[in-house]
């Protein structure tokens, strides 16, 4: 019966030490709540949860366990020699071992030894240690790691251009040396490629020896570092993961640059003959694999032709460039106009395109072509036949605005859309203020309807100066008056001279 009582308390007590508001269990729970939130109590969560945690020098443990009505508490912390003392039961080796591992050998000591204790062996804070990077990076640094930090995570931006990420080598602190390639890792999820780093590693980064790309019909296309006695074959099927459907296996361009006979490069044009004896590859090698699509026949479209901004035309935008734009197409052979118009409509909808007058140059050439006919009627027929190296000129339709009265520089200018009237003053020199007042103006459009000053200015209006300003018209007409007013006063003159200096007659004194 002692014993029940005693185990219920000795239940009780460890209960009240976790959940009860005293202050030793309020101290515990305060801190937690403070520290959940560091990088540290971060780390402490995440090793407790992973089963690769390694013990680790530094690390600090809690060991806690009811004795009778006591509950003792102890700090462990591993040191460089991996000894832990678990209270007075025993001294555990820690060394390559788990958190976990360690923590099942610790409670069955002490429940071997204090059965129904309630023992508790955790994980307070995880070691932070220090790891050298050296070799071909930028200049060797310590890195600030702990024991869950794999590989990978210390190069950062520290590799040069030379760095290799399949040659690295760790040498632990033991002397034991070990090479990682981090392309098995990153590709194919080979995390033994990306190892745990431990306390005194130092991390060797290697120049590659060999890095070719690989573009165009290929399945992933990028650039790789090969290992030794990989070449062709290996760059296409295992790191380009072969062929894309439309690939041109006839054709296979390497661009070489290293060992080149020109010291501009050379191209080597391969096909399925060489790419079965596995063509050795060089430093630097540049290979593309044509697809089927750019051995097609092509013609240019030149002039008003709207452009995608997508490469997949059929939800894609289509905008004008600024000025005359020159398109590549690649068509089927024996394919006409009509359906090769058809399939590019969009190409054609600026309202600025005069596809009534477009026209196709052919050498020495010229043949009309109608291209509304073709989009909109449907009974009309195009039987001419596309042919490589056709242009497609499509011209621009050119709208004017007409400006004229009391400016500088009267004439017909350019309509751009979206401009009120000021833009088209201004291109014709501005108003001459000595015949214009408070900048009036006549504005119609091609039909006849009048604007206002902040109406948007249509294609082919009129814009007049107004000829209003007084001072304007006095020396226009000034000039004549001077001149009646100058005979008069001669006339004048004359007759009083006639009458002897007056103009009263004699008779009438």
């Amino acid at each position: 019966m002692k014993k029940i009582i005693l185990i219920a308390a000795s239940l009780l007590l460890i209960s009240a030490l976790l959940f009860a508001d005293n202050p030793s269990g309020a101290a515990n729970i305060e801190a937690v709540a403070k520290t959940s939130t560091s990088d540290e109590a971060g780390r402490g969560q995440i090793a407790i949860s992973n089963p690769d945690y390694r013990v680790t020098p530094g690390d600090i443990y809690g060991l806690a366990f009811v004795v009778g009505s006591n509950t003792l508490e102890y700090k462990i912390v591993v040191d460089a020699t991996y000894k832990i003392r678990v209270a007075n039961l025993a001294v555990l080796d820690g060394s390559g071992k788990t958190f976990l591992t360690l923590k099942k050998q610790v409670e069955e000591i002490v429940s071997k030894n204090y059965p129904m204790s309630g023992v508790q062996f955790s994980l307070v804070t995880p070691a932070v240690f220090s790891v050298i990077v050296k070799g071909e990076v930028t200049s060797t640094y310590e890195y600030s790691a702990w024991a869950l930090t794999r590989l990978s995570t210390v190069l950062g931006s520290h590799l040069t251009a030379y760095s290799s990420q399949r040659n690295i080598t760790v040498t632990s602190s033991a002397g034991t040396v070990k090479n990682y390639d981090l392309y098995k890792a990153f590709r194919f999820g080979d995390m033994s490629q990306n190892p745990y780093l431990r306390p005194g590693d130092v991390i060797t980064i290697n120049k590659f020896d060999r890095k070719v790309s690989i573009s165009g019909a290929v399945k992933r296309g990028g650039s790789y570092e090969l290992k030794d006695g990989e070449n062709l074959i290996q760059l296409i099927e295992y790191y380009g993961d072969g062929f894309k459907e439309q690939a041109d296996l006839s054709r296979v361009e390497i661009t070489r640059i290293v060992d080149a006979k020109d010291k501009t490069g050379q191209k080597i044009f391969l096909n399925l003959e060489n790419m079965d004896k596995d063509y050795e590859l060089k430093n630097y090698d540049s290979i593309y694999v044509d697809t089927l699509s750019d051995r097609m026949p092509v013609m240019f479209m030149e002039g008003a032709v709207m452009q995608s901004s997508s490469q997949h035309t059929g939800d894609a935008d289509f905008v004008l460039a600024e000025g005359s734009t020159k398109v590549t197409v690649s068509f089927n052979l024996d394919e006409n106009y009509g359906s090769f118009l058809r399939r590019r409509k969009n190409w054609f909808v600026s309202p600025v395109s005069d596809i009534k007058n477009a026209y196709i140059e052919r050498g020495n050439q010229i043949i009309p072509i109608d291209i509304s006919k073709i989009l909109y009627d449907p009974d009309y027929y195009c039987d001419i036949l596309v042919e490589p190296n056709d242009v497609l000129q499509i011209p621009f339709i050119q709208f004017f605005v007409s400006v004229a009265g009391s400016v500088y520089n009267p004439g017909r200018y350019p309509y751009l859309p979206n401009k009120t009237y000021e833009y088209y003053i201004g291109l014709a020199g501005g108003f001459k203020t000595t015949e214009n007042a408070r900048e009036s103006v006549k504005i119609k459009t091609v039909d006849g309807k009048k604007l206002s000053k902040t109406d948007i200015i249509l294609p082919e209006t009129t814009i007049t100066a107004k000829t209003n300003s007084f001072l304007f018209y006095f020396n226009q007409y000034a000039p004549v008056i001077t001149t009646i007013l100058s005979i008069i006063t001669s006339l004048f003159t004359i007759m009083i001279y006639a009458h002897g200096g007056s103009l009263i007659p004699y008779s009438s004194l």
